[in-house]
């Protein structure tokens, strides 16, 4: 049976960036200003349920406020037509703020998210990369055409305009920088929406980026909710491309709103991941990369691999391994150096999970490790895995977002891909096998946009990343990225 165990959570000074508990406000053309509106959200420590700040709450007004700005921005005097070399070394200057300002902002990320510090200060440190990735990506080519003598035909990328960056809680200082950093490497100007639940990075960042010497109204922040700010940015007019992660259906409704003017959009949505595990696999090695790829950051990965396939012939085995890979995980305190999984964002999110762990156990399945209870003021969850679960219950086919996976068996690699692609989604899948010619021949199989070979959710910034079906459209990070910030001009001149 499920037992309570007891977290203990201390309170941490809040950095000086918080600490006057003076509502927050919003960032828009070089100003910080209060929602036109006046109405405020708090922003709450997931760890011990505590009200960290009041934050301005925006809605379409300043939305409009922001959209002026950003093409003010863009066109007087243009952002767009910086000498790219210029654009490099600003995009540096703020990879190095980063890099100096890092403690604070994992401090910030761990505070808001529950993202333990040892996490945190990993995710700043690679998002200060990506930015210095994209910082060698303003030089962007056009081609010439061979045709005849007397033609000269070219093609030249240009900068959409305005972007807007609409982005989650699950690593909100990585997400902001997915969102602008390639947009400014292109010449374009910025909306970002922090999600409501995490917005004091964001707000950092925007604090950041004007110290580096970025020209006001270049990057804007909006703070405020989803059916607010979030749907005024996803209809308005003057915005030329919303990028998104998030749900499924935040992201369908965000294409719906598109439509007005057809913007471009950009979505990365959810995902119920498969981990294949064949029977020549290293089974420790796969064990501990099945319980990091369901349970890291607490299961708020949208490529979490939350279905976990095992060889029937090796399932006994890789059960053990994974009850012990899991139990090593300690939940704790966020900023306890020994701290593996903090909370979850949020008391709605806690009822989520939890709802769930019931719903499995509703539907048949069996709770073999996890399932417990912790005694604290905070939204913790224990890593829990059922059993004997089929693909046709919902614990296998709904995004939980939280640490629950489900533990499935297969007789053979046809029949586990077919599991693996019965699904909505395809963000990702992950293979454990020694043998390489298994690796390729299912790599190729799987309907996911990235696929992991024993090993799981290792990223890099040049690594494009996205997903098939309803796993989202387009791609983020790498070259590819760049594509969906640009526009592709033919020009073509009779000599």
């Amino acid at each position: 049976m499920p037992v309570t165990q007891t977290i203990e959570v201390s309170e941490k000074p809040l950095p000086g960036f918080i600490g006057d508990r003076a509502p927050m406000g919003m960032l828009i053309g070089g100003d910080w200003t209060q929602a036109a509106s006046g109405e405020t959200f708090e922003t709450v420590n997931p760890a011990t349920g505590s009200v960290l700040a009041t934050v301005a709450s925006g809605g379409p007004a300043d939305v409009d406020r922001a959209v002026a700005a950003a093409r003010r921005a863009f066109e007087e005097p243009s952002w767009a037509s910086m000498n790219p070399h210029d654009r490099t070394l600003v995009l540096l200057r703020i990879a190095d703020a980063m890099e100096a300002n890092a403690e604070e902002l994992a401090a910030l990320e761990s505070m808001d998210g529950g993202i333990p510090i040892t996490v945190t200060r990993g995710m700043v440190a690679d998002a200060a990369k990506t930015v210095r990735y994209y910082a060698g990506w303003p030089k962007i080519l056009g081609t010439v055409n061979p045709v005849d003598a007397s033609v000269h035909c070219y093609t030249v990328r240009e900068p959409l305009g305005v972007c807007a960056g609409i982005i989650p809680w699950n690593g909100p200082l990585t997400m902001a920088v997915w969102k602008i950093a390639p947009a400014l490497a292109c010449g374009n100007t910025v909306i970002l929406k922090p999600a409501e639940q995490t917005p004091l990075t964001a707000l950092r960042l925007g604090q950041i980026l004007a110290e580096t010497g970025l020209p006001a109204g270049v990057v804007n922040i909006v703070t405020g909710f989803g059916e607010t700010a979030g749907a005024a940015i996803a209809g308005h007019m003057s915005i030329d491309k919303v990028s998104f992660t998030g749900s499924t259906a935040t992201g369908k409704e965000i294409l719906r709103a598109s439509l007005g003017n057809l913007k471009r959009v950009t979505l990365e949505l959810g995902g119920k991941s498969p981990h294949i595990v064949m029977p020549d696999a290293d089974i420790g090695a796969a064990a501990r990369n099945a319980a990091a790829g369901f349970a890291m950051l607490t299961g708020q990965v949208c490529v979490a691999g939350t279905r976990i396939l095992v060889h029937e012939s090796v399932l006994d085995d890789f059960a053990a391994e994974l009850a012990t890979a899991v139990s090593a995980f300690r939940v704790g305190d966020p900023f306890d150096e020994q701290t593996m999984l903090g909370p979850v964002v949020s008391a709605e999110q806690f009822e989520r999970v939890n709802s769930y762990v019931s719903l499995g156990v509703s539907e048949g399945a069996q709770i073999a490790f996890g399932g417990g209870r912790f005694d604290t003021p905070g939204y913790f969850v224990e890593p829990t895995v059922f059993a004997g679960v089929r693909n046709d219950m919902r614990l296998a086919r709904e995004e939980i977002f939280g640490p629950v996976a489900a533990l499935m068996p297969f007789r053979d690699a046809d029949e586990a891909v077919r599991i693996a692609n019965d699904t909505e989604y395809g963000l990702a899948a992950a293979v454990a096998t020694s043998n390489v010619s298994t690796a390729h021949r299912l790599a190729r199989k799987l309907r996911a946009g990235v696929v992991w070979v024993n090993t799981y959710s290792e990223l890099d910034a040049t690594f494009p990343f996205g997903g098939y079906k309803q796993s989202g459209i387009g791609r983020e990070l790498g070259d590819k990225s760049l594509e969906s910030f640009t526009e592709l001009k033919s020009v073509f001149i009779r000599l």
